[in-house]
Parts: structure tokens; sequence; C-alpha cells
């Protein structure tokens, strides 16, 4: 799994925010390649086909649940023929990438809020056409896409939210909050436990109040809710209340972390398949940096064992120091190597590993060692030539010497997708066929 976090977005303040979101998303999109699968239960499982993370709800009557083991529900599986599918993360991300393109014919401003979610600005519409709007860019997205999204609309993001979890259950897939009689009148029946921000912890404090339903969530004194919930729930009462503290995103920001991690797909068991693995996650590393136009002059690289295996059991992690802040790949696997070197300790059975950086900061800024004898531009010119071939020819074409082992491991250091459907709209020698 890699990762980027992100921090100092440039803030629109606006008090009209609609929130679409596909439907199952990753069902939703194994089915737009293959409609047999319509009105059929499919599940999509998580990483090394291990737990259940998105359900239709065909598979939801069955009563698979939200992160169910698959060894669990084989039997389940097998005898209410539903489709199972391996996370295939290629699609998935191609498909919204698409989403996105059809909203941005919709609304001056987009948040990208994740894979199957974006907040878009609607304060530019009138109150009247709202729902029409929201309707075409539901059906529009549909038709575009084969996706099926929900659309809910308020003044905040937590209205918008709360909206778009209650269109799930019309026939329209639209509800607007901007109303405020229709926004009291959903908010009295409207579980605490899908409020957005609102945690099983903070669940548990409000129900010893009594208070089960958002319309009581925003009718408490602010103060307490920070008390109980610290300053997230102070904001959640603002926001329920129509007062927007929450602002979109409109405008991507820059990373402050970005990590690259794996579960294996046999566990490590020696040090040198060890570093060979985590080599191949720094040089992963390098080309997300070198894409962003960050570096950093420390990585954390971690292993452990896992925790659900009868074996002895073992998670530790350091910190590497690099010189000047940077981007190269190449630094990062000596540096992993060093990290590996001093965590490694015989005797145990690896089932996951990753590097990861924190504090980044364009190349510009770095500051060199008055005595580092790196010829910076000569490795920038090499990271680049390894880009730009792994570009033009795909990835991995080019990669470190260090990183050969774990190419000719992959089946071990990668994660298992037994049953990954094709990659539809990324892969050339994956293209549907028409017959």
């Amino acid at each position: 799994m890699g990762r980027c976090d992100e921090h100092n977005p440039r803030h629109t303040q606006v008090t009209a925010i609609a929130l679409i979101d596909g439907n199952s998303f990753y069902c939703s999109c194994e089915r737009v390649f293959d409609p047999k699968l319509e009105r059929r239960p499919v599940i999509v499982l998580s990483n090394n086909d291990g737990c259940a993370v998105a359900r239709t709800a065909e598979a939801k009557a069955l009563g698979i649940g939200m992160g169910a083991p698959f060894f669990k529900i084989k039997d389940i599986c097998r005898s209410g023929n539903v489709a199972v599918f391996s996370s295939n993360y290629a699609l998935y991300g191609d498909i919204s990438r698409r989403m996105n393109s059809v909203y941005q014919g919709f609304s001056p401003d987009i948040e990208i809020y994740s894979i199957d979610e974006s907040f878009l600005d609607v304060e530019h519409l009138p109150l009247k056409d709202r729902t029409a709007w929201a309707s075409d860019l539901r059906a529009t997205t549909r038709q575009w896409t084969g996706i099926p999204c929900c659309v809910g609309i308020g003044p905040t993001k937590t209205l918008a939210k709360l909206a778009n979890k209650a269109a799930k259950k019309l026939p329209s897939g639209v509800l607007d909050l901007s109303d405020e009689k229709v926004c009291a009148e959903v908010m009295a029946t409207f579980p605490i436990g899908n409020v957005w921000g609102i945690g099983r912890a903070s669940q548990e404090k409000l129900a010893h109040l009594g208070i089960e339903y958002a319309g009581q969530v925003a009718a408490m004194d602010p103060k307490l809710a920070r008390q109980l919930m610290t300053v997230v729930g102070e904001r959640i009462i603002h926001e329920l209340n129509g007062r927007a503290v929450i602002a979109l995103e409109a405008v991507a920001p820059q990373r402050k972390g970005c990590a690259v991690t794996r579960s294996f797909g046999q566990r490590v068991t020696s040090k040198i398949e060890m570093e060979q693995a985590v080599a191949g996650y720094a040089t992963r590393l390098g080309e997300k940096l070198r894409r962003h136009g960050l570096a950093t002059d420390h990585v954390t690289v971690f292993m452990h064992t896992s925790p659900f295996a009868d074996d002895p059991q073992r998670s530790v992690s350091i910190t590497v120091d690099i010189v000047v802040a940077t981007n190269d790949s190449l630094q990062f696997i000596k540096a992993a190597r060093r990290a590996v070197d001093g965590l490694w300790r015989d005797g145990f059975r690896y089932s996951k590993a990753g590097i990861i950086a924190q504090d980044l900061v364009p190349p510009a800024e770095r500051q060199r060692a008055l005595f580092d004898a790196i010829d910076y531009d000569k490795a920038a010119k090499v990271m680049a030539a390894m880009d730009e071939a792994n570009r033009r020819w795909g990835r991995a074409t080019v990669v470190p010497a260090a990183t050969m082992g774990a190419k000719k491991k992959q089946q071990t250091f990668t994660t298992k997708f037994e049953m990954r459907s094709p990659r539809f709209t990324t892969r050339w020698a994956e293209l549907p066929v028409c017959r």
C-alpha cells in the first residue's frame, strides 16, 4: 500500500456543498465490465485477499460484514453464489479519475476526498435548481463511467455527508438538506454512528447521555461536546447547525509524508530477502517523491510479523538520517539497508514491511553539507533517466541493481491478488475483447 499524507491546503469557504460518492465503489467497478454481475452478490477483498472491504447490497443481505475475514465467509460465498474479487487498484483508480473528470463539468471547485468521494462547490446554483442539478450529475456519471452514485447537498461538509448517507435509502439517490426544516426532520432519526467524525468511542460516551440521533447532537452545548469529543466534537456541533468550520480544499495541498508498505505474499524469513524487498520499496518511494517534487532527510523503516499467526511476534522500526534532503532512490536504498541491518533478528516470520518519509520539503529547500561528496546534479539526471524509461516502457523496466533479487522473488514480496479482474483501462494486454 502506498500513501501520501497532506497538510497546509488552500481553503475555499462556501455555503453550499455537495458530496457525491460511488455506491459500493469497488464492486461497481467490477460490474462495469461484467454485466452478468448485476443483481448478483459481489465482494472485493483487501490486500492478500484477507477480508471483505467492499460489498454490494446483495452480499450484505447474506450477512457478510465489512472487514469479515475471507476464510470465515468462504462457505457463505460458495452457497450464496457470491462473486469474489481481489482488489484491482489500477482499475479503481482510473475509474475514479474518470468520475472526477465528469464532475469538473458541473462545479467550479472540487475536493477529491477519497477514491470514491468528492466534495463539490454548488454555491453558484439557485436553491431551487440543486436537486435537478444533482440528478443530472448522477445520471451523467452513470452514463459516462457506469458507476451508480448518490449525491447529498448541505450548507456544510458534515451535512453534505449526512445527506449523502440518507440519500442511499431514497430511490432518487439525491437529498438536499439546504432547507432547515427538512434537515431537522432527517437528523431527528439519523443515527449518531453514521455522523461524519463520530467514532465508536464518542458514540459510547454520547449513548451514556441518552444521545442516539444527529438532531440530539446538534442541540448539544459545544463546550460539552468539546469535553466529550475534543475539538472535533465542537466542530461537529457547528457543522450540524449549518455553520461551516471545515472548508472545501479545492486545491491539492502539499504532502507532508509518503509511505510505501506491503504485506508479503509469503512470509519472509531471511535477512537477504528482507533487504531486497525493502530496497524495492525504497525505489518506489523515490519515484513518488520525485513525481511530487519533494525530498526528505530521513526515512523510517519498519517490519513486523502477523498478529493473527501462531508464531513468535515482533514489530520494530528505526529512523535513519540522510545527510541532505533527497528524493534519490539510491540514497533511500542505502538508508533502508542500514535500517534492516539494525532491525533484523533471525527466528521470525515477517508478514509486512515498509518505508516512510516525513517532513517533506521541495528539493530547492534542502541544505547541503559542506563536505558532502555526492554529485547531486549527476544523481538527479540518473533518476530522471530511470523515470523516463519506466514511464515509456512500463514500471520496473529500469531498476537499481539492489532490487533485482526482489524482482526475481516478486511472488514472495508482493501482495497476493489471486482473484483480481483484468486491469481493463490501464493495460493494453488486458483490454476487454468484443466478440
